[in-house]
């Protein structure tokens, strides 16, 4: 059972259920010990015993007040039956399923009766009752004293067991909430993370990517593939500025409308269109329309437009080549270009595009990024997503 405030209530009666059951059971099994004088008494009280374990039932599952005082009520009277001589009661047998019947079976009801004063008020009762009639039912075997003995140890541990699992359930709820509490603040710093993390790369493949052109004059690009590309950031900002989350919908373009599966073959044309625009010529290797999730689609197709981003801006050609190539569970991208290259180990950590915008991305759609490059040797970068 969930451990809930709800729960606790519930939780109590079932442990009082178990508990009252057991002592029942083995008040019954005294008596069932010495069956031949017991037999006109275990007529008798067998009736009373299935009820009372009826009624501990019912406690289980509804925590009835009106049941717990049945209980208390059939308790006492199994306990008088116990005593009378006229039954064979008064022996030690008797007296043992007696004294087990009043001192551990009816105050198991103490476990889920602590809760309010009209349940207080009616265990208050029951005791006394249980009490007088453990002491007038065992008065032939055992000294009163020892009776009132073993009915105050048996009241009193069993309200220490409620207390103590009153008090346990509760700190367990107070930890449990701050479980919550801090589950929930870090989730949430894990989305404005990612969150932020998605803005720079929005920023990084689109804006900057713009800015740097207007840096260079737009060196290698025509003035209308410039004007159509920085009208796309503009649009993008503007989504940004009034709380849209923007999704790609192909290489240099955002979309608020999500898909759940795209056609590859023409969102990878609309890449090689806006490449062939920028002044970069893409030969593509690799056939057949492929199927993608929108979300690894969304990274696969950004990754390789900026590694190709990379080879316009950075390898010093003018031209690359791209193999796509798939099997039953993965789909591959190989971008090479000839170009100038570069060692890997003086990349900065602190440039977006490679850490960001191709392994990152790549890495958060369960996929991975593989980069061979030496100065004057060009670039081969090895792009890999699944299928499902």
């Amino acid at each position: 059972m969930p451990l809930s405030a709800g729960g606790q209530p519930r939780f109590l009666a079932r442990t009082a259920r178990l508990i009252g059951l057991s002592f029942l059971a083995a008040s019954h099994l005294a008596l069932l010990l010495d069956v031949p004088a017991n037999l006109d008494v275990l007529a008798v009280t067998v009736p009373l015993y299935a009820a009372m374990a009826a009624g501990f039932t019912i406690i289980g599952r509804t925590r009835s007040l009106l049941w717990s005082a049945s209980v208390l009520v059939l308790g006492a009277a199994t306990i008088l039956l116990l005593g009378l001589d006229a039954l064979g009661g008064g022996s030690g047998s008797t007296s043992s399923a007696a004294i087990l019947l009043g001192s551990g079976a009816l105050p198991a009801l103490l476990v889920c009766n602590l809760d309010g004063p009209a349940r207080i008020v009616t265990l208050s009762l029951g005791a006394v009752l249980a009490l007088a009639t453990t002491i007038v039912a065992t008065a032939d075997a055992i000294t009163p004293v020892r009776s009132v003995l073993s009915f105050a140890v048996g009241w009193a541990a069993l309200v220490g067991v409620s207390v103590w699992l009153s008090v346990s359930i509760s700190r367990a709820l107070a930890r449990i909430a701050r479980l919550g509490r801090a589950h929930l603040a870090e989730r949430h710093a894990t989305e404005t993370e990612a969150q932020r993390r998605q803005g720079a790369r929005l920023l990084h493949d689109t804006v900057l990517a713009t800015l740097t052109l207007l840096a260079h004059s737009g060196v290698g690009v025509s003035p209308d593939a410039l004007r159509a590309q920085a009208s796309e950031d503009a649009r993008l900002l503007r989504q940004l500025r009034l709380g849209g989350t923007p999704m790609p919908q192909s290489s240099g373009a955002y979309t608020l409308e999500a898909t759940e599966t795209s056609d590859l073959g023409h969102t990878l044309e609309s890449v090689k269109q806006r490449f062939d625009r920028m002044g970069l010529t893409v030969s593509w290797h690799g056939a057949g329309r492929l199927l993608l999730p929108s979300d690894v689609l969304d990274a696969f197709l950004l990754s390789l437009a900026e590694c190709l981003e990379n080879v316009r801006r950075h390898s010093g050609v003018a031209d690359a080549e791209v193999t796509i190539t798939q099997d039953d569970t993965t789909v591959r991208a190989m971008v090479t270009d000839t170009g100038v290259g570069f060692d890997l180990d003086q990349v900065d950590s602190a440039r977006l595009g490679l850490a960001e915008s191709v392994i990152a991305r790549i890495r958060d759609v369960g996929g991975r990024t593989r980069l061979f490059s030496a100065p004057g040797s060009g670039t081969t970068v090895v792009l890999e997503v699944p299928k499902l």
